[in-house]
């Protein structure tokens, strides 16, 4: 699928950009002498459900406030939209067994070619929302790395494109409005750095990892990984100053 060849693509190349950047940065040891009160993000973000063979292209928006240099705590906001192909295996076990005897009732009274494997186009736009810390190493003029806990809110809107009769029957006795949407909470940990362009302008590399269950009445609990790089900005009062 297109998502899966971007990001073999693309993420391999992407960890040779950031382990450059390292090296160069490495070198430069010392507190930093500037940290602004406040801090801003905007970038590119990739979300990954694994489990569901989905991957979402979008943007994530940052802001944060910094009330000591190892403290910042900061709101959260992705949104994306991606497409993937429903199969039953990513289903719940009940709803497998059920679909599973309906088509067998099916084949059976020659309504549906046997062998016949359900598949269902679907298209995906998911937000998160997420407040909390992170913790920052500034033990390099450079460079701060950073770690964080993971815990907020997911809204995942799905809407199945079937693509013959009988995944179509299937979707409208499971979808009878034509789309889902399910919310629900994820936890999970993080963390990357930011390269210290200037004392206000820098470039942040990021990636989290979070367990959710999202339409927990079709499908099985999975996991999301999400990466994200963009621009960051800086500043207010310097947090360093005593």
């Amino acid at each position: 699928m297109l998502h899966s060849k971007f990001a073999v693509r693309t993420f391999p190349t992407l960890g040779i950009v950031l382990a450059s950047l390292l090296l160069l940065t490495l070198p430069a040891f010392g507190e930093q002498s500037y940290v602004g009160r406040w801090s801003a993000y905007a970038g590119y973000t990739y979300i990954s459900q694994p489990g569901i063979n989905l991957g979402e292209n979008g943007g994530n928006i940052q802001f944060a406030f910094r009330p000591k240099t190892w403290l910042t705590l900061g709101f959260d906001y992705n949104v994306a939209t991606g497409q993937n192909v429903l199969l039953p295996g990513m289903l719940i076990p009940s709803l497998r067994n059920q679909l599973g005897a309906q088509l067998g009732q099916l084949v059976a009274a020659g309504l549906a070619p046997a062998g016949y494997q359900l598949a269902v186009p679907t298209n995906t736009r998911t937000q998160t929302f997420q407040v909390g810390p992170d913790i920052p190493i500034r033990k390099f003029e450079a460079v701060t790395f950073f770690v964080r806990p993971n815990l907020g809110a997911m809204q995942v809107v799905a809407t199945p494109r079937p693509t013959d009769p009988i995944a179509t029957m299937i979707v409208n006795g499971l979808t009878p409005a034509g789309k889902k949407t399910d919310w629900t909470y994820f936890y999970g940990f993080g963390g990357g750095f930011e390269y210290n362009v200037t004392r206000h302008f820098g470039l942040r590399f990021q990636a989290d990892f979070a367990h959710e269950h999202m339409f927990n009445d079709l499908l099985n609990a999975g996991n999301t990984v999400r990466f994200s790089v963009g621009p960051s900005f800086q500043f207010g009062k310097n947090v360093a100053e005593h």
